[in-house]
């Protein structure tokens, strides 16, 4: 890759939060990794091509979406500063994209490779356990989503998402969020209201 200091710096701490590497490992696995630069609307996966690229964000705001036959928008995913983002079904498997990335903000990211990620995994054992830790985490996290789903009500989904994302709002629009929650932009805009009036947060459901 490029040399820039500051992004090596940054996947660098992200793994070794995780994994230990030798300085000898880590320039190796920063020596294979690609820098994209996107601009906002511009996209990083286009459902029916085929995910060539694990992808962390250093900076910026994607969000993952799918388009049915109807033609209607359904986000995903999103993915914001120190996350991954992929379709990983595309990239593991070699087979066409369900979904589409696409850059909110203008974004900066470092990528890898299918084959490259393969070799690293022989090269250096410790990468396989970081990964097998990223899925389980994003296994756990889809498993809460779906629990969440069917126990709370949408204005209880809404709280719990912004609580947790509170930069949110302001990074993705309001009738992606709506999608993501799955709900339409109206009752969102209800939930909204409500939540805004002091004592009322219980009345949607």
């Amino acid at each position: 890759m490029e040399k820039d200091p500051a992004l090596q710096r940054m996947i660098i701490d992200h793994f070794l939060r995780r994994i230990e590497l030798t300085a000898t490992e880590q320039a190796h696995f920063v020596s294979i990794l690609k820098v994209r630069k996107l601009l906002p609307r511009q996209y990083l996966v286009q459902q029916g091509d085929v995910c060539q690229y694990e992808s962390y964000v250093c900076k910026g705001f994607l969000r993952s979406f799918y388009v049915d036959e109807k033609g209607n928008d359904h986000t995903l995913h999103f993915a914001m500063e120190d996350w991954w983002i992929s379709d990983s079904t595309s990239f593991h498997l070699q087979v066409p994209a369900t979904r589409n990335i696409v850059a909110l903000e203008a974004s900066v990211l470092l990528q890898i490779e299918k084959n490259d990620l393969e070799q690293l995994y022989k090269d250096i054992p410790a990468f396989e356990r970081f990964w097998r830790i990223l899925e389980q985490k994003g296994g756990i996290a889809q498993d809460q989503r779906i629990l969440n789903a069917i126990s709370m009500t949408g204005a209880e989904r809404y709280e719990a998402l912004v609580t947790k994302y509170p930069t949110l709002e302001q990074r993705m629009p309001q009738r992606h969020i709506a999608s993501y929650l799955g709900i339409t932009p109206v009752f969102l805009s209800q939930i909204r209201k409500q939540l805004s009036r002091p004592g009322l947060s219980g009345d949607i459901k």
